[in-house]
């Protein structure tokens, strides 16, 4: 598969997954590109023993994770109440407050639902991480459950 295809292909989901870590839309354009620099790098070294999908994504996710150490930010739950009033970003307002709940998650559980939320398979998000395909299921329901009960208690 060629690097422009793959692009194309993985930009959206890449981007997304970049947004449940930081919940900051210009910051997960630069995580975001910032991988896909990773993957133009050592396209040559991938080997096909793993899916490519897995691969990316495993890139995705080690560049988050450094990137929030490097630049050592600290989510957590507070949030500017004018975080999305930037006029560059079109995400809807349910989007909006649902990348919001999800960067209030753990940092394992933030990777797996945007994992989940880029329709990667269990088994691959279970390869991904580093748990049994069965613990990630668990996780999954837990954490949608969590979802739910906080836009209940948002009053969406």
């Amino acid at each position: 598969m060629e690097f422009e295809d793959i692009y194309r292909k993985y930009w959206n989901k890449i981007f997304r997954l970049c947004m449940g870590y930081v919940n900051d839309y210009s910051l997960a354009q630069d995580m975001a590109q910032e991988t896909f620099i990773k993957v133009w790098q050592y396209l040559p070294t991938f080997r096909n023993e793993a899916n490519i999908d897995t691969w990316i994504f495993r890139i995705a996710t080690n560049n988050c994770l450094r990137q929030l150490e490097r630049k050592k930010q600290i989510l957590s739950t507070q949030f500017p109440a004018d975080l999305f009033e930037d006029e560059k970003t079109d995400i809807e307002p349910q989007i909006q407050l649902l990348y919001k709940f999800i960067a209030e998650l753990s940092e394992i559980d933030r990777i797996i639902i945007s994992l989940e939320l880029e329709d990667v398979r269990q088994a691959d998000i279970a390869q991904i991480i580093g748990l049994s395909e069965s613990n990630v299921r668990v996780r999954i329901h837990r954490i949608k459950a969590q979802l739910t009960r906080k836009f209940k208690e948002y009053g969406e």
